[in-house]
This record gives structure tokens, sequence and C-alpha cells, in this order.
């Protein structure tokens, strides 16, 4: 399984409030880009970051009611959040990969060692080869 894990280095301003601070957490994540005009992917995030609290899995469907959103829309934002590894599916539902966010940043900052190892490793193979 491939995981895209993006991140972006963005200034942090102080923050008044969690969402404001959740959005920069999401943004570093690269999870919303400015094509989501309304924020639809954001949305979607808050509702798994709330469920997953409770280890309590959402459905698509629960997700488009709540939100006012399609179900397309929201099957493509919950698409993108899997892909980037910060959700997965369970029990018939959707929740963040842990209940809760600083445990997720641990799991994904130990992804991307991992990942680096494996390329550091090639790396040198492929040195050694060439030398």
């Amino acid at each position: 399984m491939a995981n895209r894990i993006t991140i972006v280095r963005i200034r942090r301003k102080a923050a008044d409030n969690v969402n404001e601070e959740l959005q920069w957490l999401g943004n570093s994540l690269g999870l919303f880009n400015l094509r989501d005009k309304d924020s639809s992917c954001f949305r979607v995030f808050i509702t798994l970051v709330k469920r997953s609290k409770n280890n309590n899995p959402v459905t698509s469907d629960e997700v488009a009611e709540r939100l006012h959103l399609s179900r397309g829309t929201v099957v493509h934002h919950l698409t993108k959040l899997m892909d980037s590894g910060i959700v997965i599916r369970e029990q018939g539902g959707y929740l963040l990969r842990e209940a809760n966010l600083q445990e997720m940043i641990k799991d994904m900052h130990r992804d991307i060692e991992g990942i680096f190892n494996q390329l550091k490793e090639v790396a040198k193979e492929i040195d050694e080869r060439l030398s």
C-alpha cells in the first residue's frame, strides 16, 4: 500500500481558536488546497477528528448528511485522506488512524523515518554499484 505523505512548511501564526490550529495542521500536511472553496475537506477532517476521539467510525453517508455535501464530494475527500495515510476504513466506516492527533503525527513520523531509511539504503547500494 502506497501512501502519499506531504509536508508543507507553513509559518504558524498565533491562533485564537482550535479551528485555526486544525487548519494549520491540515495545511502543513498538505490536506487542504485553494480549490477547496467551501472548506469541505477541512470539514470532513474535523468530523473525523471528533468521531475518532471515541473510536466511533463514521460512514460517508453520515458525513455527507451532517455537512450538507454530496456523497461524491465526501468520498473524494475521504479517499484523499486515506491516500495520505491519515484515515483508515474500519467497521464499515472511517476513522483517523489514531484516536488523537498527537499519536497520528507520531505514527506519520515513524512512517517518514522508515521511508528515508529505505531511501538511504537504496542510495548506498546505487553508489556502491556506480563506484
